[in-house]
């Protein structure tokens, strides 16, 4: 009796504070959004696709639409002019972070380039990004390391080839750029190209995309923090303590190793543990690893993967690129990076695939810190806003049959996925754009075009191309919620 006294006490108090949040909101002039319920407000309405959910909404209520969930209020942008405002015009406005409870784990938000405020230690750690890992004379001294690790993923296709064996293309990509990220950082393989050996991370990183990404009430209730109800802080701390005991043990390995030799790798890390600043200690390097394969691997094989299925799909856009590869570079090769610049189809294709598949579908949320005047509305005080990626790359108003995988719909255009155009922002765009996107546009068309280039593919199982699964899965990244099985045909 005493604890149903105390919890309807309890659930009393949360409703008067609710209520009055809620008056002091509608004081002010918010973006249209749905009308809340009590103590839940509009998370009823999230689902378990809350980037389509959210789409839906939207069209409904407007391109800046304004949700209370629980006691968070949460700003949602989607359309690309809603975007430039937000993420162009008053970028500054924009650039702090909503730092989900599960970031908390291992104190990650305070080391962590993603997560810290734009401040002294996040310029430090960008500027050692950009200038160590993701330079262009850094990524042009590293082709041959990328090169190497895109003839292993050909050589384990042609293996299967050989034996009909379906490909696993996500799980094969992934462990191409896992070992691509571990060779530039630490001049290793992290896992044996030609095996699964790199499962148990990827369904690691899988893990922690999937709890990082998905709805948790301690966000939308901070008085829970210290339950913790659905576990994901607890799981997430296990989750990064196994990669950073990775990374502390390769860490130590090189500082035994720099004593001992003469000389040094001239790799990534060891220009991190070189620099003299009182910025980035150990701890930062190692959480910098953390942030580097976590989102680099998950995101470039997802993007191979889809754009795959995408081709698969769709033979008459297989045809086309085959042509192209076929004319430019001769039947049967890989190409390289150099080539990219020739293959203005096989470009397309990619940015088709990143305009309907964003690998982050709502890039990382972000927060107001004081009231801040958009299109004539008020974004209040630390709410939280999420920008819609996934609903851009659908606009209708936007993009002329936006549903349909149309590369050629490029060829005539001048957007582009760096940045500028908003109605294309995968990686996102202003101070927080995604610091990888260098390697990326790299990466992503070299093992497109080489997988392509190298063999015939088909289905397994005998699906026909339109009744291949193109089911998402959500989480922080949209993976396939089937993953791409395809079995490669000697050409």
């Amino acid at each position: 009796m005493d604890f149903l006294v105390v919890f309807l006490l309890l659930l009393f108090i949360l409703t008067v504070v609710q209520a009055l949040q809620v008056a002091s909101a509608r004081s002010k002039n918010l973006p249209p959004g749905p009308t809340p319920l009590p103590l839940v407000g509009s998370l009823h309405l999230l689902g378990d696709q809350p980037h389509k959910s959210l789409a839906g909404l939207a069209r409904r209520h407007g391109p800046l639409m304004c949700l209370r969930l629980g006691f968070i209020n949460t700003v949602v942008v989607s359309s690309s002019a809603m975007a430039k405002e937000v993420l162009q015009k008053q970028d500054m406005a924009f650039s702090s972070r909503t730092v989900p409870d599960a970031i908390h784990a291992h104190d990650q938000f305070r080391y962590s380039v993603v997560w810290l405020p734009v401040a002294s230690r996040w310029r430090s750690l960008r500027k050692v990004m950009n200038s160590n890992i993701f330079a262009g004379s850094r990524l042009d001294a590293n082709q041959h390391l990328r090169r190497r690790k895109v003839q292993e993923l050909i050589a384990y296709c042609r293996k299967n080839s050989q034996t009909g064996e379906p490909v696993d293309v996500g799980r094969a990509a992934f462990r191409t750029s896992l070992n691509l990220l571990s060779n530039t950082i630490f001049s290793k393989d992290l896992t044996d190209p030609f095996s699964d050996s790199a499962k148990e991370f990827k369904e690691l990183v899988w893990n922690i995309m999937l709890d990082a990404g998905k709805p948790n009430l301690v966000d939308f209730f901070p008085v829970l923090q210290k339950i913790d109800p659905q576990g994901i802080r607890r799981r997430m701390t296990i989750h990064f303590g196994k990669v950073i005991e990775l990374f502390d043990g390769l860490i130590n390995e090189r500082i035994e190793s720099r004593k001992s030799e003469n000389g040094a790798a001239g790799d990534v890390i060891d220009v991190l543990l070189g620099e003299n600043s009182d910025e980035i200690d150990r701890t930062h390097i190692e959480r910098m690893c953390l942030d580097l394969f976590v989102a680099g691997t998950d995101t470039t094989s997802n993007t191979v993967e889809w754009a795959m299925a995408e081709a698969l799909r769709d033979p008459a856009t297989m045809r086309r690129a085959k042509a192209e590869l076929e004319e430019v570079i001769g039947k049967g090769k890989m190409i390289g990076e150099a080539d990219v610049s020739r293959l203005p189809y096989l470009r397309c294709m990619v940015k088709e695939t990143l305009r309907l598949h964003p690998p982050v579908p709502f890039l990382i949320p972000r927060r107001v810190e004081h009231d801040v005047a958009v299109a004539g509305y008020t974004v209040p005080k630390n709410s939280q806003v999420f920008v819609n990626a996934w609903a851009i790359g659908r606009d209708p108003d936007a993009w002329e049959s936006p549903l349909e995988f149309k590369p050629e719909r490029f060829l005539q255009s001048e957007i582009d996925m760096r940045g500028r155009d908003f109605e294309l922002i995968p990686f996102g765009a202003g101070r927080r754009i995604c610091p990888g996107l260098p390697l990326a546009v790299r990466m992503v068309p070299v093992m497109l075009g080489s997988l392509l280039n190298s063999f015939d593919w088909k289905l397994a199982g005998g699906i026909e191309p339109k009744e291949l699964d193109m089911e998402e899965k959500f989480g922080i990244t949209i993976q396939k919620a089937q993953p791409l099985r395809a079995v490669p045909t000697p050409l």
